[in-house]
Formats: C-alpha cells, structure tokens, sequence
C-alpha cells in the first residue's frame, strides 16, 4: 500500500511533529501511519522483507508496554487524532493544526473565498431592504452580485450596519474588516460543501441504480446502501444548516463575530474530519455511471461496509454485528 500524500502545516513549531523515544519506530525506514483499509482505526504499516505489515496502534501500546501517559503514548494519541485530517504521517511529519486548535492545516480557493464574501455583502444588502436572505447557491449568488444597482446598495448597506453597530456611518470601513473576517471563515465553510456534492453525486447514482436493477440479489445489498446514504446526506445537510443559521442574522453574527468565528471554526473542523473519510469511496463512485456493469454488486457491497458502522443506528448495527444466535435472541427481546 503506497504511503499516500499528506498536508503540511507551515511554521511548525518544536514538539509539533512525530517524533518517537523508543527504539522501535527507528527500526524500520519508511514506516508511515494510516487509518486501516476499512477507517476504523490508526495502523502503522511497515515493510518487513517483501511483506507489509500492519500493526493496529492499541497492539503497539501493548507490545511495548506504552503508557498513555507516556510522551510516546501521548503521541500515539495525537497520530490518532490527526488522522482525522490528513491521509498519512512518517515520523518526523508535522501534526495538523487542527490537533491543537481550531486553525486548518488547508487552505480554501479563491473562489471559495469570493463565494463567501459576496454571499455576506448580498446578505446585508437584502437585511437592508428589510428582507434578510441567505443566497447559498452559488451560480445564483454571482449573478445577484454582479447586478450594477447591487454593488451601488453594497455601499449604502455597509454604511448602515455602521451605523446600527454604533460605529457610526462614516466608519463603514470597520465594517467592510468585520464582513472580510467572517467571509475568511465562511470560505472554509463553502469549500466543504463543494465537497458534500460528491456525497450527494453519490446517493444520486445509488438511488438510480436502485431503480435499475430487479435481482434479488443486487437489491437486497442496494436497499439497505440507499436508505444509509439518505441518513447520511441528510445528516450532512443539518450541519451546514446549522452553520447558516449562525450567520442567519447578519447585524447580530457582526455583533459577536468573535464568538461566530469560534463555533465557525470548530464546527468546520469536525466536518472536515467526517468528509475526509468519504474521499476514496467517493473517489471509486465518481467515474460510475447508472446503468448495468459488472463492477457495481461489489461496490455496493464496499459502500454498505463504510456506511453502516457510520450511519446504521446502534440498535440495528448491534443486531447486524451479533452472532447468528445472538440474534436471535435479540430479536426475541425486541419483540417484547
């Protein structure tokens, strides 16, 4: 399995990369960390002659006698939580920002930034006339922003809010720096929801061949898929609701934009963490079209395993991880 890229932090600070005290991890060159193939736990793999092997971290604590407590212990701990957020590490890696603070070892695009900043000033113009709007689609956002008479009341509304922060509206430059904060927030925010359309792509195309295929065979795996991948889009969209909604009144988030910033930022880096685990499924996803191949029983077989421990509620996901006769008699007790 090829080491795969990861994200650097710059101005890495000392005691900010992995870094090991015992002999162990020296033994081996090129041994580099990752969640295991099926994403539910942190493996260091290593090569050992022509094999690779890989060896989950809680047997590595026990195997050395690895305190939590330890420093190497504690950085076990820390490589288990930035896996979170980047695909791999070596030793001698930096840790992702996100590790220690609410910072982002990732940088938003321009566009995203762009998007951010003008969904902010049409918000104020539309608070302005006195029916506030969020606008989050982004085609329909640049085509309200680009309107000339649009840009002429982005210069009255700045002057307003100004006004109503008690800034007066000679002081709308302020502002201008408190919407150009929250916009740099707000970008990380639009880029992750380009990405949750590649998880809306992907319930698109289940749901499509759902209704493709009549085998017994195919729908009993196809069922179960769409119905986990509607709760998980579903789920998706109540977290970035909730980021809207923090932002839903413009005059109060620029009130208490430090505050903003903050759930901004946190909220942003858990479902930074939650989108970064669906890249290589949605990534196999991506190229399949809705029609009848070869390859999609087994596909629908790979998402099923990644979507049921994630999103199969406990009830049912204890009932389908007991043993047959577990089962049973679990049923039982359910019944009554």
């Amino acid at each position: 399995m090829p080491m795969p890229p990861v994200a650097t932090e710059t101005g890495g600070r000392k005691g900010r990369t992995v870094a090991f005290e015992h002999k162990f991890f020296a033994s081996f060159p090129g041994m580099y960390f990752r969640m295991s193939e099926q994403g539910d736990e942190a493996v260091l793999f290593l090569k050992m002659a022509e094999y690779e092997a890989a060896l989950p971290i809680p047997g590595i604590r026990r195997e050395f006698l690895i305190d939590d407590k330890s420093p190497d212990g504690q950085m076990l701990t820390l490589v288990t939580e930035a896996l979170g957020y980047v695909k791999g590490l070596r030793i001698g890696d930096p840790l992702p920002l996100e590790v220690f603070s609410d910072g982002a070892s990732w940088t938003p695009s321009e566009r995203h930034k762009i998007i951010a900043y003008q969904r902010l000033t049409m918000q104020l113009v539309t608070w302005l006339s006195g029916d506030e709007t969020i606008i989050s689609n982004p085609d329909e956002l640049m085509q309200v922003a680009s309107d000339p008479n649009a840009q002429r009341k982005v210069n009255i509304a700045f002057g307003e809010a100004a006004e109503k922060l008690g800034l007066g509206r000679d002081h709308r430059e302020e502002v201008v720096g408190y919407i150009e904060r929250l916009a740099d927030e707000l970008a990380y925010v639009e880029a992750l929801r380009d990405r949750f359309q590649g998880v809306i792509g992907m319930e698109t195309k289940i749901q499509g061949l759902r209704r493709l295929y009549s085998e017994r065979s195919v729908l009993e795996i196809a069922d179960p898929v769409a119905r986990l991948i509607e709760r998980a889009v579903r789920d998706f969209k109540a977290i970035f609701d909730e980021m809207d909604a923090q932002t839903g009144e413009i005059l109060a988030a620029l009130k208490n934009i430090d505050s903003q910033i903050k759930f901004i930022s946190r909220t942003r880096n858990g479902l930074y963490r939650r989108l970064m685990a669906w890249e290589d499924i949605i990534t196999e996803w991506k190229p399949v079209a809705i029609r009848r191949s070869n390859i999609i029983p087994d596909l629908l077989r790979k998402t099923y395993q990644f979507l049921a421990p994630r999103f199969m509620q406990v009830k049912e996901w204890s009932l389908a991880t007991q043993p047959e006769r577990e089962k049973k008699k679990l049923l039982r007790a359910m019944e009554w």
